[in-house]
């Protein structure tokens, strides 16, 4: 525990000893944090890399996010860009690479507050859509922040479906050029983060208009502002969409084309070209124009999304430890609110789902990089199953995080209303996580589309020549499980093999259910694209189960290949088990529909979750202290990990710049309010 120490700020005298309320919960730990922070990091070089750069940064008044909450939007967008612009001159100097996990650990640190994040995203897009001289040359000049790049896709009047874009590219021959345009105030490109006031250049995505014929969606280099004095360029209207629910920090922006000309070499070519006369190429898939999209959402989960539930569980677990409320018992002392079984089922649920998405998006992550090298050779045989998994894994982990966020919010009752506890930010900013990238209900039907055609492949395969076989996600759809659950009692839900089984019965039940229902529509008659929107909610609901499903399947293989660290085993068993049998409970009618659960089976699964709970919440300081992060990083005067949550709540309010300047309001307004009655004389 002591490699933690440095943790524990160092201001006031209360400050530099842990309060005994949070200190009593690490005495006797039950397995070594510091390993299981190395094996969520990865290894115990990646730790004591990451804990080097946040000591770096923990260094530099610069990159302190004490007193964010009391700046305005201009405030905060030009201290978010100091930040990354300190932050790069610093990485110059210390020599880490461009792609070096030195950034993204810094990145962690600074809690997303820089700015010009969508430049790596937009050279994500050059690399997975350009050509390899469109790489070289574009690729340098961003690595050199001599442009700064984003990624431009969503307008006014569309999001997540891609082909309904208006913005056009039409090529022309006589000038070899593509005059790129927003025919339409829909067509307008709208929420681009850093286009609103940054970016000097964007990866504009149109529809393809050659030799009079439409080719779809395309990716475009197109300049926006000058490189001189950063004025906005012939033909563009470009700005600041205004305040958000979230993210004051960043500048969201608006796009309108008006006849942009750019060369014929700044349409990304690896998958699709325009020769000089006009003709079209494809040299890839036309699902491979998506593949930018797909990087993005894949590196989303473990940096972008999951890390908001991590930090709210953090902040109040900490919290409810401090925090005491009525006696357990009439004569005793107010009890921290840890110990009431209500406040332990909604959080330690949160905890456990932290861990359960950060195994399966780390799984993701290692498909991802194989079947990534795949494609780039245009070899796109893996791509179905990654697009599915993606697009799922995107949808569930941003609902999941984003309702369990607001579960800790006010877990934390009235103190985490205010934003010095650092939760309503971190809810703000998730909440926005189940739209950007993908509106999660389009995603989770995108996973349907999947999921029925794989169901209906086992149905042709049944009984004939087998065929190639299913992508390994779905070949639990092939495998006959029970009709019923074996359990006879509440010990027999904590089985992984069992409950694993249950859940792939559930997911398959389901499938198969909705594609039963499309195909009876179908049948009597009815259009194909009817019936599919006349069983979306079957089928998204069916898309959910596989989700869940392969969380399950990913944080029972983890625990299991953790056989040499058995007390660390232990623990994360417990939270395996607590994950699987919340989903159960939650969803415990589609168990009971089939009878594959009876009545007294749900009951038992209660009992086993509920004797959990306590043995869990012994751990549950441990297991948040293990994610390691940084009391300038969670900027919570809740959540701090030494536990003076009340002196730092004081301390920080004191800062409130209202508290430290004459009330403008009280010589206008007040002050002639409280002198109104007066008689007058």
């Amino acid at each position: 525990m002591g490699s933690r120490v440095h943790r524990v700020s160092l201001g006031d005298t209360w400050s530099r000893q842990v309060h005994p309320d949070i200190d009593s919960e690490r005495r006797t730990p039950s397995f070594s944090v510091d390993r299981l922070t190395n094996i969520l990091d990865g290894g115990v070089q990646n730790t004591m890399l990451r804990r080097k750069v946040e000591s770096i940064l923990q260094s530099d008044p610069v990159f302190s996010l004490k007193d964010l909450y009391f700046l305005s939007q201009d405030q905060l967008y030009e201290a978010a860009v100091q930040k990354t612009f300190h932050l790069e001159m610093l990485a110059r100097h210390l020599g880490w690479s461009e792609d070096g996990p030195e950034r993204s650990y810094a990145n962690r640190a600074l809690a997303g507050y820089t700015n010009l994040n969508l430049h790596g995203v937009a050279m994500n897009a050059l690399t997975s859509l350009g050509s390899d001289e469109q790489i070289a040359k574009w690729g340098q000049l961003g690595k050199n922040f001599q442009i700064i790049a984003t990624y431009v896709q969503t307008e006014l009047g569309h999001g997540s479906y891609l082909k309904g874009l208006e913005t056009e590219a039409t090529y022309d021959a006589a000038t070899q050029e593509f005059v790129i345009h927003s025919p339409t105030m829909t067509a307008t490109k709208w929420w681009p983060g850093d286009l609103g006031r940054s970016v000097t250049h964007a990866i504009v995505f149109a529809q393809l208009i050659c030799s009079g014929a439409q080719h779809g969606m395309h990716a475009f280099i197109v300049p926006i502002r000058s490189l001189q004095d950063h004025t906005p360029l012939p033909g563009i209207t470009v700005g600041d969409i205004g305040p958000k629910m979230g993210f004051e920090h960043l500048d969201n922006g608006f796009l309108r084309l008006n006849h942009v000309r750019v060369p014929r070499e700044n349409m990304l070519s690896r998958f699709a070209e325009v020769l000089p006369d006009g003709s079209y190429r494809r040299l890839g898939t036309p699902q491979s124009n998506y593949l930018a999209m797909l990087v993005t959402r894949v590196w989303l989960l473990l940096k972008g999304i999951l890390p908001h539930l991590q930090k709210s569980c953090v902040i109040a677990v900490r919290y409810s430890v401090i925090r005491h409320q009525s006696p357990l018992r009439p004569s005793e002392p107010e009890a921290k609110i840890l110990d009431y079984q209500t406040q332990q089922q909604k959080l330690l649920p949160q905890l456990a789902m932290s861990y359960a998405f950060h195994f399966t998006a780390t799984s993701l992550l290692e498909f991802f990089h194989g079947a990534y090298s795949a494609i780039l050779k245009r070899d796109f045989s893996l791509l179905p199953e990654l697009h599915a998994l993606s697009t799922g894994m995107k949808a569930m982990i941003s609902d999941f995080c984003t309702q369990g966020a607001e579960i800790c919010r006010r877990a934390c009752g009235g103190h985490g209303y205010s934003k010095l506890s650092g939760l309503p930010t971190l809810v703000t900013q998730v909440t926005a996580s189940c739209t950007y990238e993908g509106e999660n209900t389009v995603l989770y039907l995108q996973v349907a589309r999947f999921l029925m055609k794989s169901y209906l492949h086992v149905q042709v395969s049944a009984g004939s020549t087998p065929q190639k076989p299913l992508p390994p996600s779905v070949r639990y759809l092939a495998i006959p499980g029970p009709a019923r659950c074996a359990a006879q009692t509440a010990a027999d839900f904590l089985c992984p093999d069992l409950y694993t089984t249950a859940w792939a019965h559930v997911s398959t039940r389901l499938i198969k259910d909705a594609a039963h229902h499309t195909q009876t529509l179908m049948r009597s008659g009815v259009d194909q694209h009817d019936a599919w929107n006349q069983t979306a909610t079957i089928h998204v609901q069916a898309a959910k189960a596989h989700c869940y499903y392969i969380t399950v399947r990913n944080f029972k293989e983890a625990v299991e290949k953790l056989g040499n660290e058995p007390e660390i085993q232990r623990v994360l068993q417990r939270l395996c088990d607590l994950y699987v049998l919340h989903g159960i409970l939650t969803n415990s009618g589609d168990f009971l529909h089939d009878g594959f659960l009876s009545g007294a089976q749900v009951d038992m699964a209660r009992t086993a979750f509920l004797d959990l709970l306590p043995l869990i919440r012994k751990d549950a300081i441990l297991l948040t202290d293990a994610f390691d992060y940084t009391d300038n990083c969670l900027n919570s005067a809740l959540g701090c990990y030494d536990g003076h949550v009340y002196e730092r709540l004081f301390e920080w309010a004191q800062k409130l710049p209202a508290n430290n300047q004459k009330n403008p309001a009280y010589e206008k307004y007040i002050r002639p309010l409280l002198q109104s009655w007066r008689p007058k004389l």
